[in-house]
């Protein structure tokens, strides 16, 4: 296993390879957080880097991780642990923005351009937001709402991530990990150990009340959706927000009952043979048997973290499809 890290002077001038401690961990979550490196290096008079500095992460030579260091924390040893986070990092500062007539990838597009970020493949979402205004929001957020309008309108997931210093949008029918007869497998041999919970208590609701204040008109609009059955069986678990101008609101509180009225089911597989081609919003296949189902398709990684130490290359991995919804 092949191991490159190369680390940058704060002026960018000057590049290091330097020896890592304990290993490297890489990891990334599907919505709005960015990518994340760590690793401890030892200080020494060569080794010169600050917060700013670049951090390129290479394994076995497919470009893995690239961003900058956001954090350094120094023991009485020498050690130095540092914390580093690829271009998404830089869109979670906030701003008020109001747009019209945008696809979910050309608001990425302006938002990128503002922020002067590096740009890659971005797919089309197609989806027309007729209007939207975000006020004191993070671009993260925006880009998110955008992307959560794409969905209950068309069906279709999109991921928003940094691959190697360029912003992507993908649709998830896009990042299946392999192909054809070659799709990456996860079993019981190729995972050590799982994590399975079944709960109502988290994001599981059997009514959606919607309001909208209409201030031209001087009234307020409510819209609600919900399950009888559910509601009988436990209790009733409201979600509630505000609707912005141009939403359908009947519209969007069915999808939000769709998508909350159930358990929610979590499943994390620990340990698994580590492929350097999962991230957060690949999908693999998945084989298991649980406790009250089994498992055998395709399924969304929520949370991925990759762990790189002492030749070995292991991963932890969240996911959702089918029953495991959360």
């Amino acid at each position: 296993m092949a191991i490159d890290l190369i680390v940058s002077s704060e002026d960018h001038k000057k590049f290091f390879s330097p020896a890592v401690l304990e290993g490297i961990s890489w990891s990334t979550k599907r919505r709005s957080t960015p990518g994340k490196l760590s690793f401890k290096v030892r200080k020494d008079s060569v080794l010169q880097f600050g917060e700013g500095s670049e951090v390129r992460f290479l394994h076995d030579g497919n470009p893995i991780f690239f961003g900058f260091i956001f954090q350094r924390e120094c023991s009485r040893d020498g050690v130095i642990s540092i914390t580093a986070y690829d271009q998404l990092r830089y869109l979670k500062y906030q701003d008020t923005w109001v747009y019209r007539e945008k696809t979910a990838s050309q608001l990425i597009r302006m938002i990128a351009e503002d922020a002067k970020l590096k740009i890659g493949d971005l797919e089309d979402s197609r989806y027309v937001i007729p209007v939207r205004s975000e006020d004191k929001k993070s671009f993260l957020e925006m880009i998110e709402n955008a992307l959560d309008l794409t969905l209950q309108n068309t069906k279709e997931m999109f991921v928003l991530y940094d691959d190697f210093g360029k912003l992507s949008l993908k649709n998830i029918s896009s990042m299946k990990v392999g192909s054809g007869e070659q799709y990456l497998l996860i079993d019981q041999e190729s995972g050590q150990d799982y994590d399975y919970s079944i709960s109502i208590d988290g994001n599981s609701y059997n009514q959606i009340k919607l309001s909208y204040e209409d201030k031209k008109a001087g009234k307020r609009e409510t819209y609600i959706a919900k399950s009888g059955e559910n509601i009988n069986k436990w209790g009733l678990l409201q979600y509630f927000d505000t609707l912005k101008e141009g939403e359908n609101g009947q519209a969007k509180a069915d999808a939000l009952l769709a998508l909350y009225n159930k358990k929610t089911k979590k499943l994390k597989l620990k340990n698994v043979l580590g492929d350097d081609r999962v991230r957060a919003g690949s999908l693999i296949v998945v084989k298991l048997m649980l406790e009250e189902s089994s498992i055998q398709n395709f399924m969304l990684v929520e949370e991925c973290s990759h762990n790189y130490k002492d030749g070995e290359h292991w991963m932890d991995l969240s996911l959702r499809g089918g029953e495991i919804n959360a």
